[in-house]
C-alpha cells in the first residue's frame, strides 16, 4: 500500500507555514524496527514562536463556520481510510484492526465536537429572587481562553489527538499540541487535514521535538491558560506540580478492574476480558488490567477466557488477519514479561500465552494471581490477562478500590442490586454494566479520581467547559425605557 509522503515526513505547521526543522528524529516500526518516517525535531525558539502566534490568534469562525470545519476534519479522516490507519500502524505497531476502529473514533469525535459546538451552554438567572434583589436578568457567556497546551501519548496516535483538538475548535480556543515522539505522523497529519478544512491557520499548531524542550516551552509561555495532558501519572504529578496558575486537565492511568459475579453469562463474560485486555495490545488507560471473578465460577469462566484468548491471531500488524500486533517498544514487552513471571513465582498458574518475541508478546492468561501481585498492583500496559478469584461481591469492591487508581471499572451481572451496589461503592471515574470498564461515549464526561486524574473532566463537552472561561451578563428588566 502506497504511503503518501505528509503521512511519511510531514511538516509542523506554525502560523499556518510548513516547517520541517533543520534536524529530525526517525519514526520506527516496532515490528520490524525499519524507519517508517520523520518528524522535525524543533528548536526552542521554533516552538515559541508557536506559542506566541496562536496565543495572540483570535478565531473569527462563528459556531456554524467551526462546526462545517469539523465536519469536513471528519470527512478527510474517513475518506483517508486504509493509507491512514496503515501509517498509524506503521508507527504504533498495533493491528490494522485497531488502527481502523481509531479512525471511526477519531471521526465520530469530530462530529460529536460539531453538534457540541452548536449548543450554547449559557444559563439564565433572576437578580429578584430576594429580597435583596433587584428587578435584574443575567445571563453567561463562554468564551474561549487565550490558549491551550496540550500533550498527548503514544497509545492511540490519532484518537487521542482528536480528543484535545475537536473540542478546541468547537470552543473557539487556540492550541498548541505535541504528540508523543513514538507517534507522531498522524497527529501531524491531521493539523494540516484541520486547516485545509478552513480552520484558522494561527489558532492551531502541532509541534515535535524532544520532549523537555517542548513542554518546558509550553510551561514558560505566559499565553498559556490550561495545560490538558492524557498519559502516565508519574507525568501527570509532575505537570500539576509544575503548571503554576493554570487550569489543569490531566486524565492518568488505570487499573480497570471487570468485576464477573457468578450469576453472569460466562461466554459473555469471557469475550469481555479478552477483548478489553488485548484491544489496542492492552495498551489502553481502560483496558481490562484484572479480571475479578467469583470463586464458584473461576474455574468455569478461566477456561472460556483461555480458549477464546488462544484463537487471537498474534504477528504482522500490517496483516489483515492480525488480531493483537506489538506493543510500542521491546522495553514495555519486557515490563509485562516480567511482571507475568513474578505473578506465577507468585503463585498464578499460566493457562496460555505469554510467549514473547521482540516487542510483541501472546496475550497471557493466567489464573489465581495474588490481588497484591505487581502485575495487577500497577497499571500493567499490555494484553495480559490475569484473574484474581474473590469469594463474593464485598471483596470485589474491596479489592477493585485497593489502588491508587480510580479509572473505570467494568460489571457482568443480572443483578440490579449488585449493579446498585457497584455504581455506588466502586471509587472510579466510571461504572459500565455487562461491558468493558473502557467503553466511552464520545460527548459524555470521562475521567478519573484518584491517581487517575485531576481537574475538568474530559469527553467533547468538558473538554470545552475546560477551554472555555465564564463571563456574566447583567442588565435591568421590566423597567428599560422604551
Amino acid at each position: 500500500m502506497t504511503i503518501a509522503p505528509e503521512l511519511v515526513e510531514p511538516a509542523c505547521l506554525i502560523g499556518g507555514d510548513e516547517v520541517r526543522g533543520a534536524e529530525r528524529f526517525d519514526v520506527v516500526y516496532p515490528y520490524t524496527g525499519e524507519v517508517v518516517g520523520s518528524a522535525p525535531s524543533l528548536e526552542a525558539e521554533q516552538i515559541r514562536r508557536a506559542l506566541t502566534l496562536a496565543g495572540s490568534a483570535r478565531v473569527a469562525l462563528d459556531r456554524y463556520g467551526r462546526t462545517r470545519v469539523l465536519e469536513r476534519v471528519a470527512e478527510s479522516v474517513d475518506a483517508a481510510g486504509d493509507a491512514l490507519a496503515a501509517a498509524i500502524t506503521r508507527e504504533s505497531g498495533l493491528s490494522l484492526k485497531d488502527t481502523r476502529h481509531e479512525i471511526a473514533r477519531a471521526s465520530d469525535v469530530f462530529r460529536s465536537a460539531a453538534r457540541a459546538a452548536l449548543r450554547d451552554d449559557g444559563e439564565a438567572f433572576a437578580a429578584d429572587v430576594s429580597p435583596n434583589g433587584r428587578a435584574r436578568r443575567a445571563f453567561t457567556v463562554r468564551e474561549p481562553v487565550r490558549l491551550v497546551a496540550a500533550i498527548t501519548p503514544f497509545n492511540h496516535p490519532l484518537n487521542q489527538v482528536a480528543h484535545k483538538l475537536a473540542p478546541a475548535i468547537a470552543a473557539g480556543a487556540p492550541i498548541v499540541l505535541k504528540p508523543s515522539e513514538k507517534t507522531p505522523l498522524a497527529a501531524l497529519w491531521l493539523a494540516r487535514a484541520i486547516l485545509d478544512a478552513g480552520y484558522a491557520a494561527d489558532a492551531l499548531a502541532v509541534v515535535t521535538g524532544e520532549p523537555r524542550v517542548v513542554v518546558g516551552e509550553m510551561l514558560a509561555h505566559e499565553a498559556v491558560e490550561v495545560v490538558a495532558f492524557t498519559g502516565s501519572v508519574e507525568v501527570g504529578r509532575w505537570l500539576a506540580a509544575n503548571a503554576g496558575y493554570r487550569r489543569t486537565v490531566l486524565e492518568l492511568g488505570g487499573n480497570d478492574p471487570l468485576i464477573v459475579l457468578a450469576d453472569a453469562d460466562l461466554d459473555e463474560a469471557a469475550a469481555l476480558a479478552v477483548r478489553g485486555a488485548t484491544q489496542n495490545s492492552g495498551q489502553r488507560c481502560t483496558a481490562v488490567k484484572r479480571v475479578l471473578v467469583e470463586a464458584t465460577v473461576a474455574d468455569e469462566l478461566a477456561a472460556r477466557v483461555a480458549a477464546r484468548a488462544g484463537t487471537l491471531v498474534v504477528g504482522d500488524p500490517l496483516d489483515e488477519r492480525t488480531d493483537v500486533g506489538t506493543l510500542i517498544d521491546e522495553e514495555a514487552a519486557l515490563r509485562v514479561e516480567r511482571r507475568v513471571v513474578a505473578a506465577l513465582a507468585e503463585g498464578a498458574q499460566l493457562l496460555g500465552g505469554g510467549e514473547r518475541e521482540g516487542p510483541q508478546i501472546v496475550p497471557p492468561v493466567l489464573d489465581r494471581v495474588a490481588p497484591t501481585s505487581e502485575l495487577v498492583r500497577e497499571e500493567t500496559f499490555g494484553p495480559a490477562i490475569p484473574l484474581v478469584r474473590v469469594a463474593s461481591l464485598d471483596e470485589a469492591i474491596s479489592v477493585a478500590n485497593d489502588t491508587e487508581y480510580g479509572l473505570s471499572a467494568g460489571v457482568v451481572t443480572n443483578d440490579l442490586a449488585a449493579v446498585t451496589r457497584c455504581v455506588a461503592e466502586l471509587r472510579c471515574g466510571t461504572v459500565n454494566v455487562r461491558e468493558v470498564p473502557g467503553f466511552r461515549s464520545e460527548e459524555a464526561p470521562f475521567g478519573g479520581v484518584k491517581a487517575s486524574g485531576l481537574g475538568v473532566k474530559e469527553g467533547v463537552v468538558e473538554s470545552m467547559r475546560a477551554m472555555t472561561n465564564v463571563k456574566l451578563v447583567s442588565l435591568p428588566w421590566g423597567s428599560i425605557a422604551s
